[in-house]
């Protein structure tokens, strides 16, 4: 079954073209990275995959539905999204305990509703697997960036979704911290029924258990050539999926160097990835 197909999508933004020519299908249980640098429109991608956005071109399909065609209120909680523009859409009095137990109404804020004790123990279960249990009680714009980061990572995973979207779901995080949530997100590549997209554009932080990757480039140029475009006053080219395969074939030293427009080397070594420049 597909749980997600992009055909043929474009995406624009004030007449400029962000996005062209995507395609992407994700069946069920299978555990996708979405991989690419900074600007290429991974976050405009994500708005599109979670009923947050929608495409100036092409067509979206999720869980069945046709973006822009099916009122996304009425499939949007099977969705799990973790993401800093999600983030921002929280009162910022709100406790991180709730933020997390409101996934399964899918609201950004706990308003009048109410849930049981059971649905409390159960995120305060995953607050604990995460390390946050302390943060029950805080109030959002306290904490950490890195605090916020895993609070938004167990919200989306509170609701036990059909598709799971963690965008950059690192950001902010110190190493031990890092490790901590690498460690359970490659739990959850273990698991042979959920699915799961990683968005990321940082080879060291993708965990174990995901063999799928859809690598982001320019349509023509690569991201020195963008940089050159940005100098000039040039709109950059549009971003697309220039790879769509195991994690093997598509991070290799050429590719990458093509994409970064710097010469790189890139190894892995017992299921981690890593990439420097060379010299």
């Amino acid at each position: 079954m597909d749980i997600l197909a992009l055909n043929d999508v474009e995406f624009r933004r004030q007449r400029r073209v962000i996005l062209r020519d995507v395609n992407l299908t994700v069946e069920q249980g299978e555990k996708w990275i979405l991989f690419g640098p900074n600007g290429i429109g991974k976050s405009s991608l994500v708005a599109m995959m979670s009923t947050r956005g929608f495409p100036s071109a092409g067509t979206v399909d999720i869980l069945g539905n046709r973006l822009g065609k099916v009122d996304v209120f009425s499939y949007r909680h099977r969705i799990g999204l973790s993401s800093a523009e999600l983030s921002r859409a929280f009162p910022p009095q709100e406790d991180p305990l709730d933020i997390v137990v409101t996934a399964l109404t899918a609201t950004t804020g706990k308003w009048r509703d109410s849930y049981s004790q059971e649905e409390y123990d159960r995120a305060r279960s995953l607050m604990g697997e995460f390390g946050i249990e302390y943060l029950e009680g805080k109030q959002m714009f306290k904490l950490s960036e890195g605090e916020r980061t895993r609070v938004l990572i167990c919200r989306a995973l509170m609701a036990n979704p059909d598709l799971l979207i963690l965008d950059e779901p690192t950001t902010g995080l110190d190493l031990g911290g890092r490790e901590l949530v690498l460690e359970a997100l490659g739990r959850l590549g273990a698991d042979p029924h959920r699915t799961v997209l990683l968005v990321t554009h940082r080879l060291e932080e993708i965990p174990e258990g995901f063999d799928h990757v859809a690598i982001m480039g320019r349509q023509s140029g690569s991201e020195a050539d963008a940089h050159k475009d940005a100098v000039t006053g040039r709109d950059p080219e549009p971003g697309t999926i220039i790879y769509r395969g195991d994690l093997e074939h598509g991070f290799t030293s050429q590719r990458l160097s093509e994409i970064f427009g710097i010469p790189l080397a890139v190894s892995s070594a017992d299921g981690r990835w890593a990439a420097y420049a060379r010299r």
